[in-house]
C-alpha cells in the first residue's frame, strides 16, 4: 500500500513537470521553477515541450502499473528505474535539485514496492 502511494506521488510529480514544461515554460511561474530568463524560455519552449512529453510517458507508465495492481509490479519497477536514472542524470548535468525532486522519490518508491511484494 505505501509503495503504491509513493508510486502515485512520483506519477503526480511527473504530471506536474509535464504541465510546467509544456504549458508554463515561458510564463513567470515556469521561468521561476527552472530559473530561466524570459529570452531563454522563449527560445527553448519547443525543446521544453518535447522534454515534457517524455516526462508524460514516465507518468503514464507509472499510472499504468498502478492500474494493474500486483500484476503491474514489473512495470512500476521499470518506470521507477527510468525516473531514477533520469533524475541522476539531471542532477549531474543540470542541478542537484533534480536529485531530490525526481531521483530520491523514485528510489523510495522502488524500495517500498520491493519490500511490500
Amino acid at each position: 500500500m505505501i509503495g503504491n502511494v509513493l508510486v502515485g506521488l512520483v506519477a503526480l510529480i511527473h504530471v506536474y513537470i509535464v504541465y510546467l514544461e509544456m504549458v508554463l515554460w515561458d510564463t513567470p511561474r515556469g521561468r521561476k521553477a527552472f530559473g530561466l530568463t524570459p529570452e531563454f524560455a522563449s527560445a527553448s519552449k519547443v525543446l521544453a515541450a518535447n522534454q515534457g512529453l517524455y516526462n508524460g510517458f514516465l507518468a503514464a507508465g507509472l499510472i499504468w502499473g498502478l492500474t494493474l495492481g500486483a500484476a503491474g509490479f514489473q512495470i512500476k519497477v521499470f518506470f521507477l528505474l527510468c525516473v531514477a536514472i533520469a533524475g541522476l542524470y539531471g542532477a549531474t548535468t543540470v542541478g542537484r535539485k533534480i536529485l531530490f525532486i525526481q531521483a530520491v522519490p523514485a528510489v523510495l518508491a522502488l524500495v517500498a514496492i520491493w519490500l511490500g511484494r
